[in-house]
């Protein structure tokens, strides 16, 4: 039979474990590690070697770390505001606010330090053009994108900022300055996420309903508009896709990539026009998991990092449409 010490080690070593699990669905950890993923790799992409020397590995760690508890911040402000409409909704009541395993002082104690540090780091070790973003980003997505939610559809538009601001704090933190090569990643990860949330929130309408959310873009739930809406942002990520290669960011390789995942992004959001059904809508919410994931690690491994991405300014993409 087991002495009361090792009763006592067990259900500690238990508590740990629940805690542990608590505080990552606090931070949304897959969603974050996502986001996070985006920043790194565009950190990589980005011509950082002229910036400062410093070594490669312990730079991508802090910024993965900084990256990472800005983002679990403000995922922790949004479920300490969300609580009681995340614990009617079938999908997220088992959050640990929601279902109150986690206090609301805990909760908040832990965004605003995790808050802080992650600034700090992106500032400290790297730039603050980059900290100030990533400030930026988490009040946005906190306390703009989260109570809009329950009142308008532009609500997906504004937290498509702060969702695409990773790409750019990665390259902001290699460079230390908002040139074209960041705008570029931030542009494709802002239209990526139409379709991508549209999807979801298809799936999910009824949970979303019944919490109060306004997240598709017309009034009456799934219908043509919003599947068109899908195809139209999709559509969009084509011309977008060209640009890498037009500034010298990546090759000829990642450009067909590009040009493919786009395509196919075109494929499905037109499927889900013409069927207007779940398994539809669940076809383009995995493929733009997917798309994300092999675009980033298409421009990384296709990278140039030409020195004249560092020279050209964000304003000189309105003439290149003009010349494609």
């Amino acid at each position: 039979m087991p002495n009361d010490n090792t009763t006592i080690s067990n259900s500690t070593s238990f508590a740990l474990a629940t805690k542990v699990k608590d505080y990552f669905q606090l931070i949304k950890f897959t969603l974050s590690f996502m986001v996070v993923f985006s920043t790194v790799v565009s950190f990589l992409i980005a011509p950082n070697e002229l910036y400062y020397v410093r070594p490669r590995l312990l730079s991508v760690l802090l910024l993965f770390v900084g990256g990472m508890l800005v983002t679990g911040s403000a995922n922790a402000i949004n479920q300490i505001a969300e609580k009681d409409t995340d614990a009617i909704m079938k999908r997220t009541a088992g959050r640990p606010v929601a279902s109150g395993r986690m206090g609301v002082n805990e909760a908040t104690s832990f965004a605003i330090i995790a808050g802080i540090t992650g600034v700090f780091i992106l500032w400290y070790w790297f730039n603050y053009q980059a900290a100030l973003t990533g400030l930026f980003s988490l009040f946005l997505y906190g306390f703009i994108y989260t109570p809009l939610k329950k009142v308008n559809s532009i609500a997906v538009l504004v937290g498509a900022i702060p969702g695409a601001i990773p790409c750019l704090i990665g390259w902001v933190a290699a460079t230390g300055s908002f040139t074209a090569g960041g705008w570029i990643l931030f542009g494709i990860q802002f239209l990526w996420q139409f379709p991508h949330f549209w999807a979801i929130a298809w799936i999910a309408h009824n949970d979303y309903s019944a919490a109060g959310f306004k997240l598709l873009p017309g009034d009456k739930g799934p219908t043509k508009f919003t599947a068109l809406q899908t195809v139209i942002y999709s559509a969009l990520m084509i011309p977008f896709g060209l640009l890498p290669y037009y500034f010298d960011i990546a090759g000829l390789t990642s450009l067909w990539i590009l040009t493919a995942c786009n395509g196919w992004m075109v494929f499905v959001s037109i499927k889900l026009f013409l069927k207007m059904d779940v398994k539809s809508a669940r076809s383009v919410m995995f493929s733009s998991y997917f798309y994300l994931m092999i675009v980033l690690l298409a421009l990384f491994a296709d990278r140039n990092g030409q020195i004249r991405q560092q020279q050209t300014s964000y304003f000189n993409l309105v003439q290149v449409y003009a010349n494609l």
